[in-house]
């Protein structure tokens, strides 16, 4: 089969990663934005996601050959809703080409309609100075000047050049901001990216300097004082400090051209440790985003699809560290974490003076405390980095990441915390990362365990367990997790996407964390044994909504 040739502004189907193929469109990359070496590629941004990625020419196919090929093969809600906003950028492209060709129609005929009245003004003129030959000199002189006068008039500014110089923009053209369209973006997207997301502009308009960064990207530094107060105030370029009276630090961060989709890669070695749930998307969003990376995971067959989509292999974490400039960290619990640093050829032989190693684990503040000391010992940097989030938002870049540690670190990190997560908190010195990370999961496992009780209550009291769902969602509780785990629960499907054995263990070390401060968590407790329960029932791998079933058993 022959290579279609493809060009800028062609409508695609990209293959991105791990996921089916896609409709995009081929659009000029931001300038700060450089092209991946090797293979010829170009820059896609996709309907209905907010995802721009570098894709390779092979991995793309024209849209309209392949349109129903691809409909048969992908039938997911979200991809429907990407096929409805192709169609719909079509339709309105075609509305704009009518309207465009409309006009021009209606400026020849006005230019035509123009020029016959233009012939029999001159051709009225003529007869009349035709007549008044014979008069007095004098007035036949004046008579000459004021028909050149008035030919000399209309000559200058014809209808059609007053109507243009009338017009604010020539008609039938958009003025430059407007000559590419923006591309529909789909109901799920909307619903996910309302609230402390901003807005995205694509691309800047020439007055507009492109930013450094993401828009639906923002950093916090929240420096812990002895004063309560935090102040937050945003700016708009980089991380910048800025120091209040109340002797606390903020940073917000600041904007860029699109979601996930104009990031600079940073052009330090990133190493990544643990292909769970959490670290394959992770991993997948570096890559897309055009991060050297190198992995390893405990089950080496996990590693072989990211090395199809370019990333390096490591045998042990140990050659993984000492081969990187920033190895990040993801594994299921303290255990683990202790384990993959100071086991056998683990991450702790592979330390020298300036490596970085970032532990994105959720565990808790003894276990990262204790690690932190140990790669610094050797030289290293460290930095915790536990994530807020779900598989789903591992896959689409929009975890929240919560760092504590050193800063300068934190701060190198940037690029490759914008292409995994949405937003990013410093919250100062080691450890304190993980405490709030396990309060956040305290409150969203009890929350879980809560829904769960309330629909087999309406369950067992002859209530319509959607119709309660439906009224949650129409109140102050309205989700996109309380949505989503409900529907798990009503259609009794429990494919993990955060796995119940986890959120067990993080309401365990959260019931641990109050008790070292004497502080009481009968709520945690509570629930804690619901969850106890259903890890009893074979639950351990399903997903935290499963907690559902501990109450019908």
């Amino acid at each position: 089969m022959a290579a279609v040739s493809l060009r800028l502004g062609d409508l695609v189907w990209g293959k991105l990663g791990r996921y089916p193929p896609w409709p995009g469109k081929i659009v000029n990359p931001p300038k700060d934005l450089k092209k991946p070496r090797g293979k010829k590629c170009f820059f896609v941004k996709f309907f209905g996601t907010e995802d721009h990625a570098w894709i390779k020419v092979e991995q793309l196919k024209p849209y309209h050959p392949h349109k129903e090929e691809m409909i048969k093969i992908n039938k997911g809600k979200r991809f429907q809703q990407a096929v409805d906003a192709v169609e719909e950028f079509l339709r309105k492209t075609k509305g704009k080409d009518q309207a465009s060709s409309h006009i021009s129609t209606e400026e020849k005929n006005r230019r035509n309609s123009s020029e016959e009245r233009g012939k029999q003004s001159a051709g009225e003129e003529k007869r009349k100075a035709s007549l008044s030959e014979g008069k007095v000199k004098k007035g036949t002189g004046e008579g000459k000047k004021r028909v050149s006068s008035v030919s000399s008039e209309r000559g200058s500014k014809s209808p059609l050049k007053r109507a243009q110089d009338q017009s604010p923009r020539k008609r039938g053209r958009p003025p430059k901001d407007e000559k590419d369209l923006t591309i529909p973006e789909s109901s799920t997207v909307k619903r996910v990216m309302t609230g402390t997301v901003a807005g995205f502009k694509w691309p800047p308009s020439v007055s507009e300097p492109v930013k450094d960064s993401d828009p639906h990207f923002h950093h916090f530094l929240l420096s812990q004082t002895e004063k309560p107060a935090v102040c937050y105030q945003a700016i708009t370029k980089k991380l910048k400090v800025c120091e209040e009276e109340t002797g606390s630090t903020s940073i917000q961060a600041a904007d860029s051209t699109a979601v996930n989709g104009s990031i600079t890669p940073t052009d330090k070695k990133i190493g990544f440790l643990g292909l769970g749930l959490m670290g394959s998307g992770i991993v997948s969003n570096l890559l897309k985003m055009g991060h050297t990376v190198t992995v390893w995971n405990r089950t080496a067959e996990k590693c072989d699809l990211f090395i199809q989509e370019g990333a390096r292999l490591g045998r042990t974490p140990a050659e993984v560290v000492s081969t990187c400039d920033i190895t990040f960290a993801c594994v299921s619990d303290p255990k683990a974490a202790k384990d993959l640093v100071l086991g056998p050829s683990g991450v702790l032989q592979g330390i020298r003076p300036g490596k970085c190693y970032v532990d994105m684990s959720t565990v808790d503040a003894d276990t990262v405390t204790e690690l932190a000391q140990v790669i610094v010992s050797r030289g290293g940097r460290f930095l915790e980095a536990p994530v807020s989030g779900n598989q789903q938002l591992s896959n689409d870049g929009m975890l929240v990441i919560l760092a504590a540690g050193d800063r300068g670190l934190y701060e190198d990190c940037s690029s490759c915390f914008q292409a995994m997560g949405k937003t990013s908190f410093f919250l100062g010195e080691v450890g304190n990362a993980a405490k709030m990370m396990l309060i956040v999961n305290m409150v969203q496992g009890s929350f879980m365990a809560t829904i769960a009780e309330g629909l087999t209550l309406a369950q067992v009291t002859g209530q319509s367990q959607q119709t309660l769902l439906d009224i949650l969602n129409q109140g102050q509780l309205a989700s996109i997790f309380l949505d989503q785990k409900c529907q798990n629960i009503l259609q009794g499907n429990f494919k993990p996407d955060f796995y119940l054995k986890y959120i067990q263990k993080d309401l365990r070390l959260a019931i641990a964390l109050g008790d070292s401060v004497n502080h009481p968590t009968p709520m945690a407790a509570a629930a804690n044994e619901v969850y106890k329960r259903a890890k009893a029932l074979d639950q351990s791998d399903n997903d935290m909504s499963a907690v559902y079933r501990a109450y019908i058993h």
